[in-house]
């Protein structure tokens, strides 16, 4: 072990952070498979009754609130980076 003193950080750099490249993700697989739970979900709700009877009688009509939010993000993420190349 040595004994000498700890050095303090560089005031100049405090508060900053290294540059950091963003995660390389698959985003269009992601919209489908997460389409593809909406659109389970909503068969499911289809078949059970109790499913989509009295207070939950919402339940189907969030299913396809998912999917067309899906149908929207796959044209996006399908249209490219666009303006966001450069942000």
């Amino acid at each position: 072990m040595t004994d000498e003193p700890t050095r303090a950080p560089d005031p100049a750099l405090l508060g900053r952070s290294a540059p950091v490249d963003p995660p390389d993700v698959p985003t269009r697989t992601l919209v489908l498979v997460g389409s593809g739970v909406w659109t389970l979900a909503l068969v499911v709700t289809l078949l059970v009754p109790a499913l989509h009877t009295g207070e939950r009688s919402w339940w189907p009509w969030a299913c396809v609130t998912g999917l067309a939010l899906g149908a929207f993000a796959w044209w996006y993420v399908r249209r490219g980076r666009g303006n966001a190349a450069g942000a």
